[in-house]
């Protein structure tokens, strides 16, 4: 009997590229970030064949990679895809953030075919982008990602495959897949089974050491009572509910024991800000004065649940204390007490079901302000609760009577009361490092309506961060609103091409403190900002930028059928005028990105960064 001869030319059911496809589609992602290469290309024909996935072409593999953190930041993972070498070290970067920051991202990395690397290894010939060490990306990424696979065998690459987006998902942290060129149209089976995230298991071990965990904190509240003798925690809640979705279960606590909490300002508006219990962003001595009053003051001990405790979160200090729960990171500390393996998810109902057994419903709520208001008499101009407070920073960022110079507490005081009381449009507020951070962090905002990167802090990452934001489905297409230092911007300004490519209706406030790395000069030399040094000049040279134009850049990305706009603001009424147009659909600046740019004097800063600056002797 004669064999009939396998016809090697039809088309497989499913290939590489296929399956890799239906995995991410499976994801529920809908958008893909990158920029292109030959050796990508393949894998971006069959992605547009298999039509669930749109292509995101930008300028930049930072901005692509800074798109697809955001994306996943919202959305739950992402998906970016360069070509090798070139663009992977230029990913690198921000695939280091997401690593950092626990942000599921995957990491596509096209390298040359099979066949080339053979003719290395028999001749020592070098094609494109090709480095004598062949696992030169591979090693790279291997230390900002918890799985990294090079798929050269495509009878290996489902499995591969499976591996590194089941890392993805269980983690919460980057993945890397390397494919050789000609492996995107090779036959592979199709998919079989979801990609599921695997969570630690629960034991009877685990649930000991829950219970001791839950313990140690009942005991560490009552061991710490107020003057009053009741007890007076804090919640301090943090990047890991975020990163968990943990929101409902923080919600739930807080509403079940009445317990006050502040976030972090990685965890701004992980939950609505408008909860009764809400009371603030803790960010250590650049908190807001009444935050790190109730924070420090008045609780007696505070419950960190997810927060890191990084530089950034405990601004100019240098250590938690003994008064301190720390939930993250897998374990729990209590005072000098650390608790291995105990998940934050099954920590916040645990915790929930103690504190509400051992205080009643609601017995851990506390009108600390209408407190401190009986205490201080009649002359105390603090607000009598909690609601009037954030009412009252609502409030004082009207309409300016008389046109002033814009300084940066001016401009986050007005875009706070043009959020809550003149915009019905949906907003997410992405914000980068430095000084736009440390102003936009006390923004009165709802759950999800705030991004930013706290650890990482790589400047420029909110402009390409921001595309990320507005395509992601559970925003909703809410309009992007960027805060962004001037240097930064300078880092990624190629990024509004993307925006505009897009219609993205964002809207770029450049913070321009004339040409000057603010937050820089505030490390090295703070007495810069003191006010004797107000009418002269010393920055250091290092920290001075070229100057640009910012809000003309719009027209160089503008097209006939792609518009945008550029203006500039300096005074309190330019921008009042501005927030009135950008309220009104129907005004053009809303056709299209909007870059702002926002001038500011170059001694100014944002007041919560006081602390750092020295006080002028007294003559």
């Amino acid at each position: 009997m004669t064999e009939t001869p396998r016809d090697n030319s039809a088309t497989p059911a499913c290939t590489v590229a296929r399956y890799l496809a239906l995995r991410l589609g499976e994801l529920g992602i809908t958008h893909l970030f990158g920029v292109p290469g030959n050796h990508l290309g393949p894998f971006l024909t069959t992605l547009r064949a298999e039509g669930d996935i749109e292509w995101v072409g930008t300028p930049t593999e930072g901005g692509a990679g800074q798109a697809a953190d955001a994306y996943a930041r919202v959305h739950g993972v992402g998906a970016v895809a360069v070509t090798y070498s070139v663009g992977a070290f230029n990913l690198l970067n921000a695939c280091g953030g997401a690593y950092v920051e626990r942000v599921p991202l995957v990491a596509i990395n096209a390298s040359p075919p099979y066949e080339q690397w053979q003719n290395y290894r028999a001749l020592g010939l070098l094609t494109s982008h090709m480095s004598p060490r062949a696992e030169s990306n591979l090693d790279a990424y291997r230390q900002v990602t918890v799985d990294a696979q090079v798929i050269s065998n495509p009878g290996l690459a489902a499995g591969q495959i499976d591996a590194a987006l089941t890392a993805c998902l269980s983690e919460r942290r980057p993945v890397y897949l390397e494919v050789m060129e000609d492996l995107w149209d090779e036959p592979c089976p199709e998919p079989e089974g979801p990609i599921v995230c695997h969570e630690r298991p629960f034991s009877a071990r685990n649930q000991r050491m829950l219970d001791d965990a839950v313990n140690a904190v009942l005991t560490l509240i009552a061991e710490h009572p107020g003057p009053d003798g009741r007890p007076r925690p804090v919640v301090w809640a943090g990047e890991e509910i975020d990163r968990f979705r943990l929101g409902e279960q923080l919600t739930e606590l807080v509403e079940a024991t009445g317990v006050p909490f502040c976030t972090t300002v990685g965890a701004k508006a992980v939950v609505d800000e408008d909860l009764a219990q809400f009371h603030g962003v803790y960010n250590g001595h650049a908190s807001h004065p009444d935050v790190h009053r109730i924070f420090k003051d008045w609780a007696t001990c505070r419950i960190g649940l997810g927060a890191w405790s990084t530089s950034k979160n405990l601004e100019g200090e240098q250590s938690v204390g003994g008064d301190w729960v720390m939930a993250a990171n897998g374990g729990v500390s209590v005072g000098t007490s650390y608790f291995p393996d105990v998940q934050l998810r099954h920590l916040l109902p645990a915790l929930q079901d103690a504190l509400v057994k051992s205080y009643g419903f609601g017995g851990l709520a506390a009108d600390y302000y209408a407190e401190a208001h009986a205490h201080h008499g009649a002359q105390s101009d603090r607000p009598a609760g909690l609601a009037q407070h954030r009412a009252s920073l609502r409030v004082s960022g009207s309409r300016s009577r008389q046109p002033e110079p814009l300084t940066y507490d001016g401009v986050f005081d007005r875009i706070n009361h043009f959020l809550g009381h003149e915009t019905e449009q949906n907003w997410t507020v992405v914000s980068d490092a430095a000084f736009s951070l440390i102003g936009s962090m006390n923004l009165s905002l709802s759950a999800g309506q705030y991004l930013s990167q706290v650890s990482w802090l790589s400047i420029g990452w909110s402009v390409g961060a921001a595309t990320g934001a507005a395509l992601a489905p559970e925003r909703g297409h809410a309009r992007p609103m960027v805060f962004v230092g001037d240097g930064a911007f300078q880092e990624t300004c190629q990024e509004i091409s993307t925006h505009t490519r897009l219609g993205l209706r964002s809207v770029v406030f450049v913070m321009d403190n004339e040409h000057l790395y603010g937050i820089e000069q505030m490390l090295v030399h703070p007495s810069y900002f003191a006010e004797q040094a107000a009418e002269s000049d010393g920055a250091d040279f290092y920290n001075v930028l070229h100057p640009w134009q910012y809000e003309r850049l719009a027209a160089v990305f503008a097209g006939p059928k792609t518009p945008a706009n550029g203006v500039t603001v300096a005074h309190t009424s330019d921008l009042d005028d501005l927030l009135v147009r950008l309220a009104d659909p129907t005004d053009p600046v809303n056709t299209g990105p909007l870059l702002v740019r926002v001038r500011l004097p170059r001694h100014d800063y944002p007041r919560a960064m006081a602390y750092k600056v020295p006080k002028p002797k007294a003559s």
